[in-house]
């Protein structure tokens, strides 16, 4: 196997766990979907602890506002975890979920 004809399977397998892509030639579906499920709650636990602010400002919301914008926003597999969580917070503000941030705040609430 070349490393091109790697390179497109790996890709095709991060396409399936963290876009809802097909499921590659020889993976089974529904495992993927499982899967891909434990990531998304990993990504929603990562991204907490890295921003703690804002984890302690959505509380309880935190959890469920973060499974629904990762089912339209899944984290893409050349992103950043910082640029990712960016996304989050921007994605708050817009909806009206998390005010916006004054001056000082932002750099607390943003990282990069």
């Amino acid at each position: 196997m070349s490393r091109s004809d790697l390179a497109a399977q790996q890709a095709s397998l991060l396409r399936a766990l963290l876009a809802d892509g097909p499921a590659p030639a020889g993976f089974d579906a529904s495992r993927l979907r499982v899967e891909a499920q434990v990531l998304r709650r990993k990504h929603g636990r990562v991204l907490a602890h890295q921003r703690p602010e804002l984890a302690e400002a959505l509380g309880d919301r935190f959890g469920p506002l973060f499974t629904e914008f990762n089912a339209g926003r899944p984290k893409r597999d050349t992103e950043r975890s910082g640029a990712y969580a960016d996304a989050f917070v921007e994605w708050l503000i817009a909806g009206g979920q998390l005010a916006k941030p004054k001056r000082g705040l932002v750099s607390r609430l943003r990282r990069r």
